[in-house]
């Protein structure tokens, strides 16, 4: 199994930034693709931005340009650097790592942005 875990979240204000990791454990598969998604309350849980594991990035039109996915392998650990932040950015972030096993989600970060 793998476990996964979101850290970096927080408060704050427009304009601001913050970085997301999410760091993996356990029986790691070196072909996954790694995506952050978000849930803003009563909404549906949609994709941010993904990377596959040779680098292969992918963002939603929201996000493009202020948000920067990456990873580091050596530490099984993937970014999300989020800049010129909005209040519509405000939600529950969740990473999910694929590979030929199935997904895995972690358990979310909250991320506030204030105006």
């Amino acid at each position: 199994q793998v476990q996964l875990v979101e850290s970096g979240g927080g408060l704050v204000q427009a304009g601001g930034s913050l970085r997301l990791s999410c760091a993996a454990s356990g029986f790691i598969s070196g072909s996954n693709t790694v995506g952050w998604y978000r849930q803003a309350p009563g909404k549906q849980r949609d994709l941010v931005a993904s990377i596959t594991s040779v680098g292969v990035t992918n963002y939603a039109d929201s996000v493009k340009g202020r948000f920067a996915i990456s990873r580091d392998n050596a530490k099984n650990t993937v970014y999300l650097q989020m800049n010129s932040l909005k209040p519509d950015d405000t939600a529950v972030y969740y990473c999910r790592r694929s590979d030929y096993r199935g997904d895995y989600w972690g358990q979310g970060t909250q991320v506030t942005v204030s105006s």
